[in-house]
């Protein structure tokens, strides 16, 4: 069985390495995250660097996800590192004040005091703390301690029920994006994405630099939740990022949400993916609780493109464990995944020739007994538009395009296959993809394949043939042997 969910790592300290890189590879990374918040450029760059080479030496592709880190809407530091604030204790909020103690601290966003009125509730390091806005005055926010706790330096806020004005893009973003560009990232997420416009400037930026990567939203404001229509259109995936989110909507409101996101992506044509703690305590223990296990399986059974490791892979002591770990959830929970015809799709006209195609293509998947479907791409729309529907086929990206293989390592259920360079007789590439998937023990001798192709061969956005063919036929035609 062929693991549809794609599995995406954070890399760091406890991965950068070659030796544990190529094990995490093998145990079945698809793509990896390059997490700007932390890092230097050239590490970012040797890091990009070292994957794919690893990746080609072991005969795989790897995605490159290159993550923005977004407005640092943070506290200062403190005079000694840390404070304990208690329920009822007074403390002060102020953008001008250089160094903290126990009644005040400064901001790394100086216009928070703008974003905020008497009677505002704001959460501090992911919800741990609350404080009771009482008064707002000039550069200072007057707060009362509701929920207390240890604070140390840099912790993040959040406003409860979102609301906080910060650019989703900052300098820094402007600068990785050039960074992104340059080690050609298949993906660039935009964190802390407020509406479509946040994504379309990030797209404008990133394409400004030469870049050609796919631009995704980290849906974790509320405010995301109020305009994913807009944001599920200017974007070709999204995260559901599940930290701040939950600080800021609750966190028993992120359940159904999450399904909410990625029935929407799906339905959309967008590539979706699951992150945030999904395997939290392989920080530092070798095997997943149960709860983090069934987080992981009902996000495959909601229909995610792909699950995402953080810290786990990026710092913790068992990162090819986590990999492991979640391969074998994904694997698991895919053998129960229902797959049925979207019956609302049929009372929806395709847009376009490719999606007419793809649809035609999976609606065949599901009534024969279709062993693969290949698809000979050079963008990989097709396969993507494939991908949107649910089934257990599995789908051949075929391209001799390495940007494309790369982009489609997130595509639930699609593999992309090096093939078709120099190729242009219809004919001779059908038969020869054929002839690729036989060889690799995908298809046997008189299995049901499908096939998608356009014409004229190697334009791209032009698949406009679909063909099933029962694997052997042309050569048993042609008088070839085929024991």
């Amino acid at each position: 069985m062929i693991r549809r969910t794609k599995i995406v790592a954070t890399l760091g300290p406890a991965s950068g390495n070659p030796k544990t890189l190529e094990r995490m590879i093998r145990a079945g990374v698809d793509v990896v995250r390059i997490n700007f918040s932390h890092g230097t450029r050239d590490q970012h760059i040797e890091l990009v660097e070292l994957t794919r080479s690893l990746a080609r030496a072991a005969g795989f592709t790897v995605g490159v996800l290159a993550d923005l880190q977004g407005p640092k809407i943070r506290v200062g530091k403190f005079e000694h590192g840390k404070i304990r604030l208690e329920v009822g204790d007074q403390f002060i909020l102020d953008a001008t004040c250089e160094l903290g103690n126990q009644e005040r601290v400064g901001l790394d966003y100086k216009e928070l005091p703008n974003d905020l009125e008497t009677g505002a509730t704001l959460m501090l390091d992911d919800g741990r703390i609350v404080l009771g806005v009482s008064q707002v005055k000039g550069h200072q926010v007057f707060c009362v301690v509701e929920q207390g706790g240890i604070l140390s330096n840099n912790k993040g806020i959040n406003r409860k029920g979102g609301g906080l004005g910060a650019p989703a893009l900052t300098s820094k973003d402007l600068e990785d994006i050039r960074t992104a560009a340059e080690f050609g990232a298949d993906y660039l997420a935009v964190s802390f994405v407020r509406s479509g416009d946040d994504i379309r400037q990030a797209r404008a930026l990133l394409q400004e630099a030469g870049g050609k990567g796919m631009i995704m939203a980290k849906i974790e404001r509320s405010e995301a939740i109020l305009a994913l229509d807009d944001i599920l259109e200017a974007s070709d995936a999204i995260m559901v990022a599940r930290g701040d989110l939950a600080v800021e909507v609750g966190d028993a409101a992120v359940p159904a949400l999450q399904k909410r996101m990625i029935r929407s992506a799906r339905a959309n044509n967008k590539i979706v993916v699951t992150a945030t703690q999904m395997m939290e305590s392989m920080i530092t223990a070798p095997i997943p609780t149960r709860a983090e296990v069934s987080d992981v399986a009902n996000a495959v059974l909601d229909g995610t493109d792909a699950v995402m490791l953080s810290a786990e892979s990026a710092a913790g002591e068992y990162p090819v464990e986590a990999v492991e770990a979640m391969a074998r959830v994904c694997l698991e929970a895919e053998k129960e995944y229902l797959v049925s015809i979207d019956r609302r799709m049929q009372n929806i006209h395709p847009a376009t020739i490719e999606e007419a195609i793809a649809r035609a293509t999976m609606y065949t998947a599901g009534g024969l007994q279709i062993r693969a479907i290949a698809a000979l791409t050079q963008s990989g729309v097709t396969a993507l538009l494939m991908s949107r529907r649910s089934s257990k086929v599995p789908i051949f990206a075929l391209t001799p395009n390495e940007e494309t293989r790369r982009r489609v390592t997130l595509f639930r259920g699609v593999y992309p296959l090096e093939f078709g360079e120099g190729l242009n007789d219809p004919e001779v590439i059908l038969n020869l993809a054929e002839q690729e998937l036989l060889d690799r023990g995908v298809v046997r001798s008189g299995d049901i394949m499908v096939m998608t192709i356009g014409e004229p061969v190697g334009k791209s956005g032009g698949t406009n043939t679909m063909k099933i063919i029962r694997v052997g036929e042309w050569k048993t035609r042609h008088g070839i042997d085929i024991t």
